[in-house]
């Protein structure tokens, strides 16, 4: 469905509530760490990184799971994933981001993942995962008050 954006405002016309309602409604939910999180092979929810809101049926929701620092193995060739899911670690998979190193050396790098879509008007929580493809050389998402991983539930419209 095509959106309608505001366009019709006009001086001294009546601001209407659907105009109102095609607006983005902003931000829904949020979560924060500074604490550093040493990753698993085992998908498992990152430390802070859970946020519960109650979405609005036929409204675009935009999650944006963002880490400072992720990194590595440097004796393996290997992968560090995060993945944004509904309600738990083992829950629907909504989207994947990965950093891998193709050589045994150390790789490190920011990883932000993003979805966007709709929700059932049910509560419903949303958590940041991550995993790697081996502990060898202990990968972990580093954090810090200046490098600080969110995690951002925002309405940004109608669908």
């Amino acid at each position: 469905m095509a959106i309608s954006p505001n366009t019709t405002f006009t001086a001294g016309a009546i601001f209407t509530a659907n105009q109102a309602n095609a607006y983005p409604f902003g931000v829904c939910a949020s979560s924060s760490s500074t604490t550093s999180y040493t990753l698993t092979t085992t998908v498992t929810i990152a430390t802070g990184m859970s946020a519960t809101f109650l979405p609005i049926a036929n409204r675009l929701y935009r999650i944006t799971y963002y880490e400072p620092q992720a990194g590595c193995t440097s004796t393996l060739s290997g992968f560090t994933a995060l993945n944004i899911k509904s309600t738990n670690a083992a829950g629907t998979t909504l989207q994947t981001g990965l950093l891998q190193n193709t050589a045994a050396v150390a790789s490190a790098g920011t990883l932000c993942v993003v979805h966007v879509g709709t929700f059932a008007a049910v509560s419903t929580v949303i958590v940041g995962c991550a995993s790697t493809s081996s502990v060898t050389g202990a990968p972990v998402l580093t954090r810090s008050a200046t490098q600080v991983a969110r995690l951002i539930i925002e309405d940004i419209g109608p669908s």
